[in-house]
C-alpha cells in the first residue's frame, strides 16, 4: 500500500512484512507515536462467522492487558471499512524473524526472546487462552527491548480451530531449535537445545533451564536487545494488496470492538461477551445534540419531553430559589475553605515487603504484602512491583485517605509447571516520599514442584 494512507487515522508509512493470516505495516498513530496495522487476507473474513470468531479473539486480548502488561503486542482497535478488516497495534516490527534474517540477534539477544516468550505464554495459559500461531514472525521486539507476541489467536479463529497450550509449548521447543541454529555451534547454542528439550516437561521447565545457564548468554537483556532492534530497516518489500484504505477514501472505518461488560463482569452472557458492530450506528441523541442540531430553545426540547410548556410564573419562581440556595452554597464553601489551613503533602518515609514464609507448590500462588508507612496525609502513591522473572512491571497509582499512616499493597505471583524457582519481589515507592528519592524493599519465596 502506498505510503501516506491512512486506516482510522493511522498513517502508514510504506513498510510491510507478510503474515499467515494478511499483511502488516508500519504506521503513525494520529499522536505521532509508532503504530502497526495488520490487514486481514479477505477471503480469510469473508464470512461472518470467520468475523465473529475474529472479534472474540481480539476481545480476549483487549480483556487480558486490562490487568496491566502480560507480554501480548498491545491491541488499539479492530476496524472494518466495506469488505476488509483492519487490526490496530502497537508498533509491529521489527519480528524476531527480522533480526534473525538481517543478522541482527545475537545468542544473548535468542535467549532474552526465548525466556520473556515462555514466561508470556505461561501468563497467556494462566488466564485460559493460548496462542495457536508462535513462530519467529509472531514475536516482535518492544522499542525498550521487550519482547511482545502478536498475532494470538488470529490464524486459529479465522481458520475455526481451537488453539491449546501444548501446541504452543511445541512451538516454542521449535523456536528455540531454530534459535540455537541461528546461533550456530558453540555453548550459547547447546544451551538452547538444552531449553528446548526441557520444553517437553512445560514452559517453566524450559525457562528455568535457561536461567540456570545464563553464563553462556553475555549480552541477555533487553538492554542488548533493544539496540539489536533501534533504527531497524526492514529489506525492500511488495506493496498491499490493492484496496482503498480504511478511513481514507475507501469508506468510515468502524470499529468492531465493542466491550461493554469491561466494567460490568456479571453483565451478559459471561465474560467472553462481545458485540460486533459492523455499520457505523447511529447514536441516541442527547437534549444538547438536540438544541445544536434543530437550533431549539431549552424550553422547545423540553416542552417535547414532556407534553406541554412549563408555565412561566412557576419556573420564574423555582429558577430565583434556585439561584439563592446555590449562592449560599458558595458562600459556605468558600468560609470553610479560607478556615483551612493547607495540610502537609504526603510522603512515604519506609517500605517493608513480606512474602510467603512457607515453599509454594505446584501451580501455586505466593501472595506478597508491601506496607508503606506514610506521614498521615491525602495523596496519591506512585509505585511498581518489580519481579524476578523479568515480567515487565506497570507503574501503579494508589489513592491514600487522610488520617492512614499505613497503606498494604498486595502482589499475587502465580507460578506453573514443574521444578525449583526462587522468586523475589521489590516494592518501589517512586513518589512521594521524605527523601525525594524512590524507596524499596524486597523479599523472596520458595517454589517446588
Amino acid at each position: 500500500m502506498r505510503e501516506g494512507l491512512t486506516v482510522a487515522g493511522h498513517r502508514l508509512t510504506g513498510r510491510t512484512r507478510p503474515s499467515e493470516v494478511g499483511t502488516w505495516a508500519d504506521a503513525v498513530s494520529p499522536d505521532g507515536r509508532p503504530s502497526g496495522v495488520l490487514r486481514f487476507d479477505p477471503a480469510a473474513v469473508a464470512t461472518a462467522a470467520a468475523r465473529e470468531r475474529l472479534v472474540a479473539a481480539v476481545g480476549a486480548d483487549v480483556r487480558l492487558q486490562e490487568g496491566g502488561p502480560i507480554g501480548l503486542l498491545p491491541v488499539i482497535d479492530l476496524v472494518a471499512a466495506r469488505d476488509e478488516v483492519w487490526l490496530i497495534t502497537a508498533r509491529a516490527t521489527p519480528a524476531v524473524a527480522d533480526l534473525m534474517a538481517t543478522g541482527r540477534l545475537d545468542p544473548g539477544g535468542a535467549a532474552t526472546v526465548l525466556l520473556e516468550t515462555a514466561q508470556a505464554l505461561l501468563a497467556v495459559h494462566a488466564a485460559g487462552p493460548a496462542h495457536g500461531a508462535l513462530h519467529a514472525g509472531t514475536v516482535v521486539i518492544g522499542e525498550n527491548g521487550s519482547v511482545l507476541l502478536a498475532e494470538r489467536g488470529l490464524l486459529r479463529a479465522l481458520r475455526g480451530e481451537t488453539a491449546s497450550a501444548e501446541q504452543d509449548m511445541a512451538a516454542w521447543a521449535a523456536l528455540a531449535g531454530a534459535l540455537a541454529t541461528h546461533c550456530g555451534q558453540g555453548h550459547a547454542a547447546a544451551a538452547l537445545r538444552r531449553a528446548s528439550a526441557a520444553a517437553a516437561h512445560g514452559l517453566a521447565a524450559a525457562r528455568d533451564t535457561l536461567l540456570a545457564e545464563r553464563d553462556a548468554f553475555p549480552g541477555m537483556g533487553r538492554e542488548r536487545l533493544a539496540h539489536s532492534a533501534y533504527g531497524f530497516a526492514a529489506p525492500a518489500s511488495p506493496e498491499l494488496p490493492a484496496g482503498p484504505a480504511a478511513g481514507s477514501s475507501g469508506g468510515e472505518a468502524v470499529t468492531l470492538l465493542d466491550l461493554p461488560n469491561l466494567d460490568r463482569p456479571n453483565a451478559g452472557d459471561g465474560p467472553g461477551d462481545v458485540m460486533m458492530r459492523f455499520g457505523p450506528g447511529v447514536p441516541t441523541e442527547t437534549t444538547a445534540a438536540q438544541i445544536w442540531r434543530a437550533g431549539q430553545t431549552h424550553d422547545a426540547v423540553t416542552a417535547t419531553h414532556t407534553g406541554g410548556p412549563a408555565p412561566r410564573r412557576r419556573r420564574r419562581r423555582t429558577t430565583a430559589w434556585a439561584g439563592t440556595l446555590l449562592l449560599a452554597i458558595l458562600i459556605a464553601a468558600a468560609i470553610l475553605w479560607l478556615r483551612q489551613a493547607p495540610g502537609a503533602p504526603l510522603a512515604v518515609s519506609d517500605v517493608d515487603v513480606k512474602a510467603p514464609k512457607k515453599t509454594v507448590h505446584c501451580d501455586g500462588r505466593a501472595d506478597f504484602v508491601g506496607v508503606v508507612t506514610t506521614n498521615g496525609e491525602a495523596g496519591t502513591l506512585r509505585y511498581l512491583w518489580i519481579r524476578s522473572d523479568n515480567r515487565e512491571p506497570l507503574e501503579q497509582e494508589q489513592q491514600v485517605s487522610s488520617g492512614d499512616t499505613s497503606v498494604n499493597l498486595p502482589l499475587h505471583w502465580k507460578v506453573t509447571g514443574s521444578g525449583s524457582f526462587k522468586g523475589t519481589a521489590t516494592l518501589r515507592v517512586l513518589s512521594p516520599t521524605t527523601t525525594g528519592k524512590p524507596i524499596q524493599d524486597k523479599a523472596s519465596f520458595t517454589y517446588k514442584c
